[in-house]
């Protein structure tokens, strides 16, 4: 894996600026993969690593960006999964698919690395002449051994085989809307007005979407 300075290069070419929370993000992957033995999550020098991680984020903040940087993981690639906890943490989930293996591990080793809160005040306490909070952080977080900045936990991730990257399902259209469905997003009501149809999730539950039409 490349080193911490070029991944926050990149981070901050990817993002548009560094900061604390860019570094936490790099620093958090980067002990993520190596503690799964993730060496090239990328596939930048060799493809023996490429498509074995599937990536966890809990928080849409710069650390997310950060995160897709060093692993390669992206929404797009359907290998980064966003859950909106609110929380500086990551689950890094090793499919153990390299060439030549078989199918991927449904649910395989998982390390969840979170941000613990007592890092701001052991940034406080190294760098106490820095008045700026942001520039205290960011060099503490590059300085920090990782476990001041994190801790890790071994966890089970059981990955639906139609949440993996490569899943494949047929396209269906809402009996309402008549918009395509992928991915087996689709509900069918066995009770109500349109009881027995194939519905998207916005037709079948109207009242928790997350839009709704103006007339």
């Amino acid at each position: 894996m490349q080193n911490l300075d070029l991944l926050l290069r990149e981070a901050e070419i990817a993002h548009g600026h560094l900061c604390a929370g860019q570094i936490l993000g790099v620093r958090m992957a980067m002990l993520g993969c190596a503690t799964l033995g993730i060496e090239d999550p990328r596939g930048l020098d060799s493809p023996r690593d490429r498509k074995r991680l599937v990536t966890f984020v809990e928080i849409d903040r710069c650390a997310t960006d950060a995160i897709s940087v060093v692993t390669g993981c992206r929404l797009g690639k359907r290998a980064l999964k966003f859950r909106d906890w609110g929380k500086m943490a990551a689950t890094f989930v090793d499919l153990g698919t390299r060439p030549g293996d078989p199918d991927p591990v449904v649910g395989g080793r998982a390390i969840r690395v979170a941000a613990l809160e007592s890092s701001r005040q052991h940034a406080r306490e190294l760098f106490p002449e820095m008045a700026d909070k942001n520039q205290q952080q960011m060099r503490a977080y590059r300085e920090m051994p990782d476990e001041d900045l994190f801790s890790t936990q071994w966890v089970s991730v059981a990955l639906d085989p139609r949440e993996m990257p490569g899943y494949k399902s047929a396209r269906v259209a809402c009996a309402v809307c008549g918009e395509g469905i992928n991915y087996d997003r689709e509900v069918v009501p066995e009770s109500g007005p349109n009881a027995g149809q194939t519905l998207c999730q916005g037709c079948a539950h109207p009242e928790s979407r997350y839009f709704q039409p103006l007339p």
